[in-house]
């Protein structure tokens, strides 16, 4: 009977331990699903709140103190490397000028072109400042208005008997990749088809180079920048009178983000009223060529 007795009475303890057991495993369960749920509405309202962070921050004032530009540093007059090391030119110069009036350290981050849009997105910089052509990108960034106008040409050396796109037919010719220059030939299938080729390179000095050993029969590029490596190197090129697209310059910024580009905007407009801007093109052009109204 002892036996029996503790026998049940074991029986009894481990019904009640089952049951216990089941009663905190019920409410382990129901309070994991609580907390889940309160972690939902809370992630959601961090989310909310993280997006809405992301929003101010995109859309409003440089926080960190500086302002960085990204550029192909193989671009001159509008963003190179100067003679004596140092990263210089047009555009460079006028967004040192901005970031100054606006209390900011200026930071120039060379970029491989193609990378740009990588570049802008992760945040490694706050514009693409660098004869960055608008047409055909209306709506790819937020952009400032236009600050300087510019022709997509041809450029051959001087002893060419080459006069016109008509004697590019059967000729080579090279263009930067992802340029403007590249994007308005692709959209003329009926001009290039007449190449004996179309290479794309990475930079326009690797073109100029090639034009000189005479690798190549033309390259395809901005006016501005044409005009800028004929004089500087005083070499013998010349510019063809055909215009492969007309075009105009701004700077691009991250869609979304328009606190900075309004402020970038106003900088300009006060340095064309003060005649700032227009000093800054005299001393890479010759002449004022900005059209910052």
């Amino acid at each position: 009977m002892k036996k029996r007795a503790v026998s049940v009475m074991l029986t009894a303890a481990m019904v009640s331990a089952m049951l216990a057991g089941c009663g905190s495993k019920n409410a382990e369960t129901q309070s994991a699903a609580d907390t889940t749920a309160e972690s939902a509405v809370s992630g959601d309202e961090t989310s909310a709140d993280t997006q809405t962070a992301d929003a101010e921050t995109t859309d409003a004032s440089k926080t960190d103190g500086t302002f960085t530009v990204g550029f192909d540093q193989d671009f001159p007059p509008m963003g190179f490397v100067g003679d004596d090391g140092e990263f210089t030119g047009f555009d460079l110069e006028m967004a040192a000028e901005v970031a100054k009036r606006l209390n900011l350290t200026i930071a120039y981050q060379p970029i491989a072109w193609d990378a740009k849009d990588m570049e802008l997105d992760a945040g490694t910089i706050d514009c693409i400042w660098n004869g960055f052509t608008m047409n055909g990108r209306e709506d790819d960034y937020e952009w400032s208005k236009p600050y300087m106008k510019n022709n997509q040409v041809f450029v051959v050396r001087g002893d060419s008997d080459i006069n016109s796109e008509a004697d590019l037919a059967g000729k080579n010719v090279e263009v930067q990749t992802d340029s403007s220059a590249e994007a308005a030939l692709n959209d003329n299938s009926e001009l290039t088809s007449t190449f004996g080729s179309l290479t794309p390179v990475a930079d326009y000095n690797t073109a100029f180079m090639d034009l000189e050993s005479g690798a190549v029969d033309a390259i395809a590029m901005d006016d501005v920048v044409a005009s800028y490596q004929i004089t500087s190197r005083k070499a013998d090129f010349k510019v063809l009178d055909d215009v492969i697209a007309a075009e105009e310059y701004g700077i691009g910024f991250k869609k979304g983000n328009t606190g900075l580009r309004d402020k970038v905007q106003a900088t300009l407009e006060e340095m064309a009223a003060d005649g700032t801007a227009a000093k800054i093109s005299e001393k890479w052009f010759g002449k004022d060529i900005t059209t910052i109204q």
